[in-house]
């Protein structure tokens, strides 16, 4: 019996450290763990050389629907959910595996995985919004992607951000000066 309870301990401490080291936020660790807040805390300093940030965690699902963060958290969630319907990874398992190919594929666009539009908690956020039934993913009529969309929304005129993008879209001076286009993340369609 203890031996069960040391390995579920050993396996929330390398869960912890997964999610901390793509910058999971305290609150995110404390639900998807069995470990102290004490606990968590020292582990959090231990990984990143500072206290974890404080504060309440980002609950509005409008900031996902501006164009930018729609299309991140639209690639994000299409991988997600592939990985939790196709593969073994279940669960917190699958947001880990989805945020790690979410940041591989910005570092290959160009981005800079060191500061991702979508961050791990928000992404985290984006699953318990889909999972509560706050959000839902729309088929664009012109791309014929999925796109994270509020819930309840009319389906049949969507048009995503990526075939209608906002006049200003992309015109901000980070993105001159990468001299990387901002549409260049297309979300993959996944069968």
């Amino acid at each position: 019996m203890a031996t069960k309870s040391i390995s579920k301990e050993a396996g929330d401490i390398m869960l912890a450290s997964t999610m901390i080291t793509l910058g999971a936020r305290l609150q995110v660790l404390q639900a998807e763990t069995d470990l102290s807040h004490d606990r968590l805390a020292r582990l959090y300093r231990e990984i990143r050389g500072c206290s974890p940030p404080k504060g309440m965690l980002p609950f509005s699902v409008d900031w996902f629907m501006t164009w930018l963060p729609n299309v991140h958290s639209s690639l994000f969630f299409n991988v997600y959910q592939f990985l939790n319907q196709r593969t073994p990874a279940k669960g917190t398992r699958a947001i880990i595996d989805a945020y790690k190919l979410y940041l591989e594929h910005v570092a290959e666009k160009g981005g800079d995985p060191s500061e991702p539009v979508l961050s791990f908690t928000r992404a985290w956020m984006l699953v318990r919004f889909f999972d509560s039934g706050m959000m839902q993913l729309s088929e664009c009529r012109q791309c014929g992607g999925h796109f994270v969309a509020h819930a309840h929304d009319l389906q049949g005129s969507f048009v995503c951000a990526i075939c209608r993008p906002p006049p200003r879209a992309g015109k901000t001076r980070a993105a001159r000066d990468s001299k990387v286009p901002a549409m260049s993340l297309a979300v993959p369609k996944f069968s």
